[in-house]
């Protein structure tokens, strides 16, 4: 069987396949700013809608990316907020307001769109659910990634059969930010102090995957592989909004397979 990231060397695509402990009917991806149509600032994939690029070219870009999917992806309404959706086998007719998806239905697509906040895919090793989180540091400290292993807990996928992947984001020496930040996670775990490295006077260097780590890790989740991406330094491959102050979205994906499915064109 052709695999996701043969299909993708196949097509010429720099898109990411995780590389982590999940069974074979578990596929995951996350696209780069490669392979679409878009121009200017959201040269070439970008995936996200009202960011400023026009309609038809984002859909033709989606249209490309679902060719490697068993589905059409089910797109939140991303607020930087903790609310995790349950994705069911019918659609729903608007996408929900949510940070965080979970689904235990082959063949339904959960994604997210990132450019600097951290894609969080989760998936259990039995192979019988998955979900996703968008984790910036506001949905970090608040609590997406729990609230989103709890779903997963609600669907039979407790925390100690779970995986996780870490997908390119901002890097910590790009990730400034200010006390209250630090102030934030500090005040629910003050064993995140390492991972604030001091900036500039008042400033604080914020290292979001290892934070995310240790939110998983005291959940029970234990294992966890990560990218080392920086979407910031990496402009060539990647959108940052703290870099451009704009520009398009990628997007990070997880789904099982179905056990027969037409994939979308």
């Amino acid at each position: 069987m052709t695999t996701t990231a043969q299909e993708l060397a196949a097509a010429g695509c720099d898109w990411i396949v995780p590389t982590w402990d999940v069974p074979a009917n578990v596929g995951a991806l996350m696209t780069t700013r490669t392979g679409g149509v878009s121009t200017g600032p959201y040269a070439s994939l970008n995936l996200g809608a009202n960011v400023g690029d026009a309609d038809e070219v984002v859909a033709e870009n989606r249209r490309r990316l679902n060719v490697f999917l068993p589905a059409a992806p089910r797109w939140l309404r991303q607020v930087h907020g903790i609310d995790v959706v349950v994705h069911r086998a019918r659609r729903a007719v608007a996408p929900p307001i949510a940070d965080g998806a979970v689904t235990r239905e082959p063949g339904v697509v959960c994604a997210v769109l990132v450019a600097d906040c951290l894609p969080v895919l989760l998936a259990d090793r039995a192979g019988t659910a998955v979900g996703i989180a968008h984790a910036g540091w506001r949905g970090l400290a608040a609590g997406v990634v729990e609230r989103t292993v709890a779903a997963l807990a609600e669907l039979g996928a407790d925390a100690e059969r779970l995986t996780a992947w870490l997908g390119p984001a901002v890097g910590q020496r790009a990730f400034e930010v200010g006390g209250e930040v630090r102030a934030a996670f500090l005040a629910a775990d003050a064993g995140a102090d390492p991972h604030f490295a001091p900036g500039a006077p008042g400033k604080w260097h914020a290292d979001l995957r290892a934070l995310a780590g240790r939110r998983l890790a005291a959940c029970g989740v234990r294992t966890i592989a990560q990218s080392d991406g920086c979407t910031v330094s990496d402009s060539a491959r990647f959108y940052s909004w703290r870099r451009d102050r704009g520009g398009g979205r990628m997007a990070a994906l997880v789904w099982l397979d179905p056990a027969s499915s037409e994939r979308p064109v």
